[in-house]
């Protein structure tokens, strides 16, 4: 089987490079990165490229340098075709999109859309697997009912969001708009191509190789925070809640759409109603685990901020047999393990 992962120097996309490695060294899997995570996020030093020297290892692994905007990159991705596109390449920030909307939709929606075709012209037999998000619901999943705790705000009579939450007539901040673009594209291509396609809408997904920056993967930026003594500033109130979901359970999803008789998909996926955290409750866990406290710095909420999102996986559950396989506290211990053994890469 030949797999082209698009981001595949991301944290998701080197999961999924890695375990198509592995399930078969028969595999050929094609890895297209541009290593811009760092610019975009303004970090002076290195990130991804500590995936991409990683992805290194696997001799069944070809590393490709190149955008998924540009169209001799892709089609040498694409070659004369391939059997999956996993396409996680993005960019992936709420408030980069906020400061560059340009930039954010040409990442996001058109190169989705040139992926896409690319894959159309060269193989129009590739299963195509989108990594959407949350955020293309926007502010309606604020009218969800709500309760507020002591450490967390909580769904009031609704246990998580599913698949008929509406994307319209709502703020949805750039980002959320340039992806929900790509996942109606993504969509499309099946209805008017007859293309094997999914989109699969995640929650907070964290993992090991994982570079959080303050603007996106809080997870590992709150750790990496605590470890290496930076300020956290936390915009709202520290309430706000996430699932969370580690990266390996979610290339299972995508590998068992891959091998289903499934023509089309579309699934929320995350942790689930057990597997959820605060933004307060995790300083608690970070000081148990680190011995540490950072400082932490309260701001205002940001655009679009959903105070709560639990993913109703009901759906992928029953169409796919999946099931979460690494809970959440599992899944943070072993992400502060790996950043503590890579630590160069953080101070």
């Amino acid at each position: 089987m030949r797999v082209l992962i698009t981001g595949g120097a991301g944290m998701v996309g080197s999961h999924a490079a890695e375990f198509f490695a592995l399930d078969n060294p028969k595999n050929k899997v094609i890895v297209l990165d541009n290593l811009m995570r760092s610019q975009i996020f303004g970090y002076d030093k290195a990130s991804v490229e500590f995936n991409w020297n990683y992805l290194k290892k696997f001799k069944n692994i070809e590393r490709i340098k190149g955008d998924v905007r540009n169209d001799r990159d892709v089609a040498r991705g694409v070659g004369k075709g391939v059997d999956v596109v996993i396409h996680t390449a993005g960019q992936p920030g709420v408030p980069s999109s906020v400061r560059m909307p340009l930039e954010d939709f040409s990442i996001n929606a058109f190169g989705t859309l040139n992926v896409l075709e690319w894959a159309r012209k060269k193989s129009k037999d590739t299963v195509i697997i989108y990594c959407s998000t949350n955020k293309v619901y926007g502010e309606n999943v604020d009218k969800i009912p709500l309760r507020e705790k002591e450490t967390r705000y909580v769904f009031d009579g609704l246990s998580g969001v599913s698949e008929e939450m509406c994307t319209d007539l709502t703020g949805h901040t750039p980002y959320g708009v340039s992806k929900l673009v790509g996942d109606l594209y993504v969509q499309e291509y099946s209805y008017i191509y007859k293309m094997k396609t999914a989109v699969f809408r995640m929650s907070c997904t964290y993992g090991t190789r994982q570079f959080g920056f303050e603007d996106q993967g809080w997870v590992a930026w709150f750790i990496i925070a605590a470890l290496f003594n930076k300020p956290i500033t936390i915009y709202g109130n520290g309430k706000q809640v996430r699932d969370m979901l580690y990266a390996d359970d979610l290339v299972d999803a995508f590998n068992r759409f891959i091998k289903s008789d499934m023509k089309r998909g579309l699934f929320n996926i995350g942790g689930g109603p057990e597997n959820t955290i605060s933004l307060l409750e995790f300083l608690d866990i970070l000081k148990n685990l680190t011995d540490k406290s950072p400082e932490v710095n309260f701001a205002d909420w940001r655009p679009s901020d959903q105070k709560v999102y639990i993913t109703d996986t009901r759906k992928l559950e029953n169409a796919l047999g999946w099931k979460i396989k690494t809970p959440v506290m599992e899944g943070i211990k072993k992400l502060a393990q790996w950043i503590q053994e890579n630590e160069k890469c953080f101070k």
